[in-house]
């Protein structure tokens, strides 16, 4: 994993720092903002691969940073979060966050997560050329060039809502359960994922469907999971 940027977005510069160390080890580079004005500040001059992002920070937050990046940028994102701030994090999750791990948290286990982040964000469009482009109805997937269009028009998917989607068009017709998902899409086994899935699902809903509530291409089998279908009920 040499050669990749992370940022460490904290006010706290012991945890900062400590980050820091784990991920020098690892071999990747790091730079360090404490708040989300200056994580802001140093993207637009630096090539940064995913970022480490505390939720509560002074002058600009965790999830004010979310949103404003998301705004411009696919790449993946870790939030840092304490127990007491559940709702912070699933409407980081909402935002485009791709992760969360919760304060007091171990090293490695952090690591464990940057490393399947970044193996996921690297490795996307690596599939063989002549499943290349997945269509459905108006829906388009280009697994070559990570870019999904509905109707001709880019949709900006995160990386997990990219993995999402796609995971669901190269298997058209099968339903996936949540804990299916959460372990192709997360690579990790899944332990009190619902909230994550369904979280990134709506998401996706969101971006792709003229009306999310009553959806034509993401579907949803109650009691058993998620799929989208061969062909699309017209509206």
């Amino acid at each position: 994993m040499t050669g990749y940027t992370v940022m460490v977005v904290d006010d706290d510069k012991d945890i900062r720092d400590g980050i820091d160390i784990y991920l020098k080890n690892d071999g990747y580079q790091v730079l360090q903002a404490e708040n989300g004005q200056e994580a802001l500040n140093l993207l637009k001059n630096n090539e940064v691969h995913l970022l480490i992002l505390d939720i509560m920070m002074p002058e600009m937050n965790g999830i004010e940073a979310t949103f404003k990046i998301r705004q411009e940028r696919n790449i993946p994102i870790i939030m840092l979060s304490a127990k007491s701030e559940e709702t912070d994090k699933i409407h980081g999750l909402s935002i485009g966050a791709d992760d969360y791990i919760t304060k007091p948290f171990h090293p490695m286990e952090l690591m464990a997560r940057v490393k399947s982040q970044m193996r996921r964000y690297t490795q996307l469009g690596t599939y063989e050329k002549k499943d290349t482009v997945i269509r459905v109805d108006g829906l388009t997937l280009d697994q070559e060039a990570k870019c999904v269009k509905l109707d001709g028009v880019t949709i900006k998917l995160t990386p997990i809502e990219y993995r999402i989607t796609e995971l669901l068009m190269r298997h058209l017709g099968r339903v996936f359960s949540i804990h299916e998902i959460y372990e192709r899409v997360w690579n990790e086994p899944a332990y009190n994922s619902e909230n994550i899935v369904a979280v990134h699902i709506r998401k996706i809903r969101e971006k792709i469907e003229v009306d999310p509530k009553n959806p034509r291409y993401v579907k949803v089998v109650w009691g058993v999971g998620y799929l989208i279908e061969k062909e699309a009920n017209r509206p």
